[in-house]
C-alpha cells in the first residue's frame, strides 16, 4: 500500500480523468500533483502555491488539462495541468471561505462556502452565473446527476437540496426538511435511482428520487464516528450498485453494501487519524483509491487487493471446507465470524469447532476494545455489522451473513 507524503495536511484530492495523475490540495495552500505507476511508486509533477491561504477543494475539468483550487483565500484560481502554472485567477469570488469545488458541464463548475451560498460558474466567463443563498451553513458536499442536470448539495445546515443547473430562478429545485444533523457527504447507489448521505451522527440516510427530497426513506446507522466521505466502487465489481466506500473520523475506510447492510471489509486504516476526503482514479473505473486525513499523508490502495483477491481466498477455503466433509459447511441460519486482516479485507473460517471457541474467547478480547463499542456488543450485538476496529488494538470480529461468500 504506497504512501505519498506531501508534508502538510490535504484538505482535498481529485485524480486525472484519463492519466495516472493525482492532485492534493493542502493546509499550507499548495497544490501538489502526482504521477504514480502500477506498483504505487510515484513521483511529483509540480507544486504551486497559488494563495498563503489554506486550499480546502480541488477539481478537474472534463479533459484533465485545468484544475480549480479554491479555499480559505475567497478567490478562484485556475491551474494548468501540464505546466503547473496558474492561468487565471478570480479574486473575492465569495465573501467567506470558500469549502467546495465541483466540475459540472463541460462549461460550467460550482463552488460552495461556509455561509452556505452556492455559486455556478462559466470558465470564459470572469463572474458568476447564478448564486443561490437558500442555505445558511457550510455547504459540505456536491452531487451531480447527469440524467437530469440536477446539483445535489449537502449542507451543514441539515437540509440537502438540488439544483436545476439548467433553470435560471435562484430558488433549489427542491429541498430537504431539516434533518436534525449535519449532512457531510454524498453518493449515489442503485444506478442513480438513490442518494446516500453520510451525517454527523455516523447514520447513512437514504434518499429516493422517485419519492421527493422531503425526508429520507431510510436511515442506517452502525458506524462509530461521523461519515466525512463517501465514495462509489468501479462497477465492474459484484454488487456495485449498492456498494459504496466510506470515509469516517475514526480513521477506517469500508466497504460497505447497503439493502441489505453488509460490512464488506476495512479497505485503509489511517490509524488515529480522520478521513477527509477519498476518490477513485479514471473517473471512478480504475484500480486506485486515493484516502487523506490529518496525518500529511496521501494513501493508495489497490482494490484489486481488496476486492478480487481476497475473493478468491474466500472460494478456496469454502473449496477446503467442502473437502473436510458437511461438519465444516456452515448452515444457512450459521453466523460466520469475519476477522479483519490489516484492513485488506476479511477470512471467513468455517470450521464449527473453532467457531464454539472464538465464541468462548469472545468476552476476554472485548477488553481490549473500546469502551463505547464494548458497550454496543453488549446492548445491541446484532446492529454492529459497520463497526470494526483496528487490528493492533486487538481482537475484533465482526458477524455476517454466509450469503456474502456466494457474491464474491
Amino acid at each position: 500500500m504506497p504512501n505519498i507524503p506531501v508534508g502538510a495536511q490535504i484538505f482535498d484530492l481529485v485524480f486525472h480523468p484519463s492519466e495516472s495523475l493525482v492532485v492534493t490540495g493542502l493546509l499550507t495552500g499548495d497544490v501538489k500533483a502526482f504521477s504514480y505507476d502500477e506498483q504505487g511508486n510515484h513521483e511529483e509533477r509540480f507544486s504551486i502555491r497559488p494563495s498563503k491561504r489554506s486550499c480546502r477543494g480541488i477539481a478537474m475539468n472534463e479533459s484533465g488539462d485545468k484544475i480549480w483550487a479554491v479555499g480559505k483565500g475567497k478567490g478562484v484560481y485556475t491551474i494548468d495541468t501540464a505546466t503547473g502554472m496558474v492561468s487565471d485567477t478570480r479574486k473575492g469570488a465569495h465573501d467567506v471561505a470558500i469549502n467546495r469545488v465541483k466540475r459540472l458541464l463541460p462549461n460550467m463548475f460550482c463552488t460552495g462556502d461556509d455561509d452556505g451560498v452556492i455559486k455556478l460558474w462559466d470558465p470564459r466567463q470572469p463572474e458568476a452565473l447564478r448564486a443561490y443563498t437558500h442555505h445558511y451553513d457550510f455547504i459540505s458536499d456536491f452531487l451531480w446527476l447527469e440524467d437530469k442536470k440536477h446539483l445535489v448539495a449537502s449542507s451543514g445546515d441539515g437540509t440537502l437540496s438540488v439544483l436545476d443547473v439548467r433553470s435560471k430562478k435562484l430558488e433549489p429545485f427542491a429541498q430537504s426538511e431539516d434533518q436534525e444533523d449535519e449532512l457531510l457527504s454524498l453518493a449515489t447507489i442503485k444506478g442513480g435511482q438513490k442518494v446516500v448521505v453520510g451525517t454527523q451522527l455516523g447514520i447513512l440516510s437514504v434518499f429516493n428520487r422517485k419519492s421527493g427530497w422531503g425526508d429520507c426513506v431510510d436511515r442506517i446507522p452502525g458506524h462509530p464516528h461521523s461519515i466525512d466521505a463517501l465514495c462509489n466502487v468501479p462497477s465492474r465489481y459484484p454488487n456495485a450498485q449498492s456498494t459504496i466506500l466510506t470515509g469516517s473520523s475514526d480513521g477506517l475506510l469500508r466497504a460497505v453494501q447497503l439493502l441489505p447492510t453488509k460490512l464488506l471489509g476495512v479497505v485503509a486504516d489511517h490509524g488515529e487519524f480522520p478521513i477527509e476526503r477519498i476518490a477513485v482514479d479514471q473517473g471512478g473505473e480504475g484500480r486506485w483509491v486515493g484516502s487523506v486525513g490529518h496525518e500529511e499523508v496521501l494513501k493508495l490502495t489497490d482494490l484489486k487487493e481488496v476486492f478480487e483477491d481476497d475473493g478468491d481466498e474466500e472460494e478456496e477455503e469454502e473449496e477446503d471446507a467442502d473437502e473436510e466433509g458437511d461438519e465444516a459447511k456452515p448452515e444457512d441460519n450459521e453466523e460466520v465470524k469475519l476477522e479483519n486482516s490489516e484492513g485488506k479485507g476479511r477470512k471467513a473460517d468455517a470450521d464449527s469447532d473453532e467457531d464454539e471457541e472464538e465464541e468462548e474467547e469472545e468476552g476476554d478480547d472485548s477488553s481490549d476494545e473500546s469502551v463505547q463499542e464494548s458497550r454496543k456488543r453488549k446492548k445491541k450485538p446484532e446492529k454492529d455489522e459497520l463497526q470494526a476496529t483496528r487490528r493492533k488494538k486487538g481482537r475484533n470480529e465482526i458477524v455476517t451473513d454466509p450469503a456474502f461468500f456466494a457474491d464474491l
